[in-house]
């Protein structure tokens, strides 16, 4: 795994074996950080990363200033390499939940300014997920989400979604919570 830019850029860290995540390539990576970076200013932000996997999005938020970045992942291997690397990295700004992240969707009450999620793309139910991310206290007014999926799913009839990129066979489907608009930009 190779974080891509910030104040890691460059390090690169072996992935255990029998890690079962598909991480998202090198590739795509930079690609739709490029897009993130055009929408929001990372540096700053509280962010979430729901199914984890090797930690791939989560280092590369924190390398490029995140205050914070909460990583959700179920597999005990996979959360085991995210704690080795932060610990190699000495970040602090990395909350670890080991935990089911449907569940931690269901359950959260504290918004983020950034959501990014990669489930598993045979996962049951995968195509509800969005639904359960936009409809959660996970969002608020200004939060940016993305979801990686397969080129199977079409989200764009959902609520605030604003554009859909592919890199390959890799999909990203790109929502925004509008700001919510002061009582003097409210028309009468």
């Amino acid at each position: 795994m190779r974080i891509i830019r910030g104040k890691y850029g460059r390090r690169r860290f072996s992935v255990p074996t029998n890690i079962t995540a598909r991480p998202t390539t090198d590739f795509a990576r930079e690609n739709i950080f490029n897009i993130i970076e055009n929408m929001a200013d990372i540096e700053g932000l509280r962010c979430l990363d729901l199914f984890a996997g090797t930690g791939a999005i989560t280092f590369e938020l924190l390398s490029r200033g995140a205050t914070s970045v909460t990583a959700v992942e179920k597999s005990p291997v996979q959360a085991r390499f995210i704690r080795s690397v932060a610990e190699q990295l000495h970040d602090d700004n990395l909350i670890l939940v080991k935990g089911d992240a449907l569940r931690f969707i269901r359950d959260a009450s504290t918004p983020f300014d950034f959501i990014f999620a990669d489930p598993p793309y045979d996962l049951p139910g995968f195509a509800e997920i969005p639904v359960a991310v936009l409809g959660s206290r996970l969002v608020a007014p200004g939060t940016l989400f993305i979801l990686e999926h397969s080129r199977a799913y079409d989200f764009s009839a959902l609520p605030h979604f604003v554009r859909h990129v592919a890199y390959g066979s890799v999909n990203f489907s790109i929502f925004l919570i509008p700001e919510s608009k002061t009582k003097e930009e409210t028309p009468s």
